[in-house]
């Protein structure tokens, strides 16, 4: 069995300071270099020749900067004979470009997914994906896990026989109803058209929503444009509560403090992205102990999918 050898760029250090010591593997020490013309070098300060390497690096602001840096380690690693290169994304910002929808544009999820490859990386592992398709934008293997284990284990604890979980949009309603069987309570979903990055429109919302205390299921957060309009069609449906859950949450431009301001019970997510852990209305789930499992698994030659399927 080859040796596993853990490094973390610098994106999200507490993650990956988690997932080792649930691994009960060391942190194996990363040296960053930035040039007086603003390059960046990286050496990885340990051994990796016919190791089993893991770069554990989100791709989470400032993203250019984390993705040179993981690009940089990946070829530091293949460059130091590696026997196969992980790369462990727990947010994969990109995934976001994943269709022409305007002329002349880049499909960047895809573009992202190419460099990483030619980089030098073998395998990916990464956690919920804006859309499924930008799995297959990759030439190696993908293992794609999910947060609704751990999101539905925060939420099952509670009176649920009035609840409701709430996808912003159509394209989120499987994942919502795979994590409304989770616990046991119906589902409905909003019908939305995206504008622009900073406008969107919920003309509806498909299913019955009126009395019932409603959990808003998203994949990611960054400003709440979406939210926010969920929100405002929610008070005209006189729900009793609102609860707002997803996996990334970023939370650009005050967003958790304008959502807190709103009248939500609470704001769930996962520790995928580096988040204020002291928010009072804020609740942070760790997917450290997932990723270990997913990793241990992958160094093992295990199933993965057993462990996170729907």
């Amino acid at each position: 069995m080859r040796e596993i050898a853990v490094f973390g760029g610098s994106a999200h250090p507490a993650l990956t300071a988690e997932i080792c010591a649930f691994l009960s593997v060391p942190q194996q020490p990363v040296r960053l270099i930035r040039f007086a013309n603003d390059c960046l070098a990286v050496q990885l300060q340990a051994n990796c020749r016919d190791r089993d390497v893991f770069i554990i690096q989100p791709l989470v602001p400032p993203v250019q900067e984390n993705l040179v840096e993981l690009l940089l380690m990946a070829d530091a690693a293949r460059g130091a004979s590696a026997a196969r290169v992980t790369a462990v994304m727990s947010h994969y910002a990109y995934a976001r470009s994943d269709k022409k929808d305007e002329p002349r544009i880049s499909i960047g999820g895809r573009l992202v997914a190419d460099l990483l490859v030619t980089a030098g990386v073998n395998r990916v592992l990464t956690l919920t994906l804006h859309s499924p398709q930008v799995h297959g934008f990759f030439s190696v293997p993908v293992d794609h896990l999910h947060a609704l284990r751990e999101l539905a284990a925060h939420f099952g604890g509670r009176d649920l026989s009035r609840a409701v979980v709430v996808s912003p949009d159509l394209g989120y309603a499987k994942s919502a109803a795979a994590f409304a069987r989770r616990l046991g309570v119906p589902v409905a979903a909003g019908a939305k058209q995206r504008i622009s990055d900073l406008k969107v429109i919920i003309s509806a919302i498909i299913g019955d929503v009126a009395g019932r205390d409603v959990i808003i299921l998203d994949d990611e957060i960054a400003r709440g444009t979406t939210v926010f309009e969920l929100l405002t069609l929610l008070r005209e449906q006189d729900v009793r509560s609102v609860a707002v859950a997803c996996t990334h949450g970023l939370f650009a431009d005050g967003a958790l403090d304008k959502l807190a301001a709103c009248d939500v019970t609470e704001i769930v997510c996962t520790n995928s992205a580096p988040v204020p852990a002291d928010h009072p209305k804020l609740h942070v789930l760790s997917v450290a102990p997932a990723l270990a499992e997913a990793i241990n698994r992958i160094h093992n030659g295990e199933s993965v999918s057993a462990l996170f399927d729907n």
